[in-house]
Order: C-alpha cells, then sequence, then structure tokens
C-alpha cells in the first residue's frame, strides 16, 4: 500500500457511508433480476410492479418451488453468506406468507455487511 492508499486512523475500519446507502439498491435490482429469472416462465414480472414492498406470495403469487428456486440464485449469488432456507425457518408461516421484497433485501444487506466487518 502506498502512501496515497494508506488509511488515516479515522478511516481505519470504517465503512464508506456511500457503499452502505448503495447496498441495498444493488441487492434490490439482483433481487429484481433473479425475480425475472424464477418467474419468465409464467410470462414475466413488471419491473415497475416490484418494489420493496412486493410480497413473494400475495403480489407475485410465489409458490413453494419458486422459493427453492429463488435460494438457489441467492446461493449461486451469495454462497454461504446468505442462507435463504435458514433465513426462512427462522420465520413464522404468517410472516412466510407476508414476506417482501424488501425484508430480503434487508436480510441480505445484513449478511454482506456483517461479513465486510469480520
Amino acid at each position: 500500500m502506498n502512501s496515497s492508499q494508506a488509511a488515516t486512523p479515522d478511516q481505519a475500519g470504517a465503512p464508506d457511508p456511500r457503499a452502505q446507502q448503495a447496498l441495498p439498491e444493488a441487492v434490490f435490482e439482483e433481487i429484481t433480476g433473479m425475480l425475472h429469472a424464477v418467474l419468465g416462465d409464467y410470462g414475466g414480472v413488471d419491473d415497475a410492479g416490484i418494489t420493496m414492498d412486493t410480497r413473494f406470495h400475495d403480489d407475485l403469487d410465489l409458490e413453494s418451488i419458486d422459493l427453492v428456486t429463488l435460494g438457489g440464485h441467492l446461493q449461486a449469488r451469495y454462497g454461504e453468506l446468505v442462507n435463504f432456507a435458514e433465513y426462512l425457518a427462522g420465520l413464522g408461516l404468517e410472516e412466510i406468507i407476508g414476506l417482501t421484497v424488501g425484508q430480503l433485501v434487508e436480510h441480505i444487506t445484513d449478511c454482506l455487511r456483517a461479513e465486510g466487518e469480520r
């Protein structure tokens, strides 16, 4: 590391606020892409119709097999950092039925931030 790259004591270990703000947006875009892949056989999904409040069950009509497929996409993208099956196992039935894209984005960003802090 040269002197222009050296972190000052104030900067050492401090997360970049811009990266912290951009992370949920980037994860949201990735999830949207995954949903296109999962739901593509069913006529696709309208980008404008997916928001952080979109519910997987009620709004997108995802079935349990679709959640398994989404979990496969998450595994391929994030590896062991994001264990979707474990996350779902920690939720009650009503929570799973009401699960939103935003809740999944929050879970993923929390996992990624936790990994970045290690």
